[in-house]
């Protein structure tokens, strides 16, 4: 059986609450650089257990600051809806003692608990220069993922269910390059009940949320990069269930020749970081996500599809294919998408493919369109406040 579930991935909520505050426009044309080491490998395989369903892995590598001593992390998910860099601490254990600790005023510890759709990540925010490719991001605050040393507060644990470890995550951790530049933004920059309670000042095993400067939050990754900093390309092909599927992540949008805007249309978010989405007559929010594992929208008494039961529960499970279309709208552009949705049980039946085009579940009240959405295109995600040749952004692009 396949690792059936709606992956780590959607934007965090305060996130999308609020744009957060741009760190500024970054470089537009690099120079003086080797052509094409802005570009990644990227791969839809089983991740680093053999079980993972539609997700989407690549290697990075950390270093304690300024220094040699770095350790390279394959399985990394690759997550267009979430921002920052997140690791098992188990898989950067020669180093992650090594690792500067953030710290607030009083010489607490700073720990996070990331809040995604399904679940929670908790663990300290510590310090690192990040290379992907060519690219480099020096001093980056970053979270590892461990609740081993300072157990998950009461109020982490009540937004949902704890990521703990390489059998609940299913990676050994998550980059998120998505389009806003920290994981909160101003949301968690104040204190009292509006603080979304991402960020926690912990002293030993007591911890109290706790007002966090958008500058000291977990950032995303391509924001620090010296060059091709404005945005990511994601490229994967075509494909019917397969055991693995390449593609590229090219980071910067207009700033190098393989990285070019060549007529797409683009999608700007609204406020609340969606677009919309027509389906059957009614408009719901939507979204590109590529760390979701399959389409997620609405629910079946709304789409008609089955729902799956037992391990493969939050997937649909129609008695046939199912042919759908919905049209995603922002400003003038308008794309009609055409997308079918299988029976998960069956495919998850397929013991030597781990790559579906055709898997979907519900998500009530939006549309998530996951990593299938990406199969056989090209998709641009531009990061808010930096310029590109479509203007500013942030913006999907395909």
């Amino acid at each position: 059986m396949k690792y059936a579930r709606r992956s780590a991935t959607a934007a965090c909520v305060c996130a999308l609450l609020v744009l957060s505050t741009s760190c500024g426009g970054g470089s537009t044309r690099s120079s003086g650089r080797v052509p094409a080491s802005n570009a990644q490998a990227i791969a839809v395989n089983g991740g680093p257990q053999g079980n993972y369903a539609n997700g989407l892995f690549t290697t990075v590598t950390v270093c304690v600051p300024g220094s040699s001593n770095c350790q390279s992390v394959s399985g990394v998910l690759v997550d267009t809806g979430s921002f920052g860099l997140r690791l098992l601490s188990s898989a950067v254990s020669t180093i992650s003692p090594s690792l500067p600790q953030q710290k607030d005023v009083t010489g607490n510890s700073i720990f996070e608990c990331a809040q995604f759709v399904d679940s929670v990540v908790w663990g300290p925010v510590k310090t690192a220069d990040v290379s992907i490719s060519g690219e480099k991001a020096s001093s980056l605050p970053i979270q590892l993922i461990n609740a081993n040393t300072t157990p998950v507060p009461s109020g982490c644990k009540a937004m949902g269910p704890a990521e703990e470890d390489l059998s609940s995550l299913g990676a050994n951790g998550i980059l998120g390059i998505g389009f806003f530049n920290q994981d909160c933004g101003t949301a968690c920059s104040v204190s009292g009940s509006s603080n979304p309670g991402f960020y926690y000042s912990c002293s030993g095993a007591s911890c109290q949320i706790t007002a966090e400067n958008p500058s000291l939050q977990v950032q995303n990754p391509v924001g620090f990069f010296a060059e091709d900093n404005n945005g990511v390309v994601l490229q994967l092909p075509s494909t019917a269930s397969a055991a693995k599927l390449t593609g590229t992540l090219t980071f910067g949008i207009g700033t190098q020749d393989n990285n070019a805007l060549t007529g797409q249309q683009i999608f700007r978010p609204d406020n609340f970081g969606n677009l919309k989405t027509s389906f059957m007559g009614q408009t719901y929010a939507g979204f590109i996500d590529s760390g979701s594992n399959g389409y997620f929208f609405l629910d079946s008494a709304t789409t008609g599809l089955a729902n799956c039961s037992s391990s493969e529960k939050g997937f649909y499970c129609p008695s046939s294919p199912a042919s759908l279309s919905a049209t995603n709208t922002s400003g003038t552009s308008s794309n009609t998408v055409e997308f079918t949705i299988d029976n998960a049980s069956d495919l998850f039946a397929t013991n030597s493919a781990v790559a579906f085009p055709t898997l979907g579940g519900p998500d009530p009240e939006s549309f998530d369109w996951g990593l299938p959405f990406f199969f056989g295109r090209t998709i641009y995600v531009a990061i808010e406040g930096r310029q590109t040749s479509a203007g500013s952004g942030p913006f999907w692009a395909y």
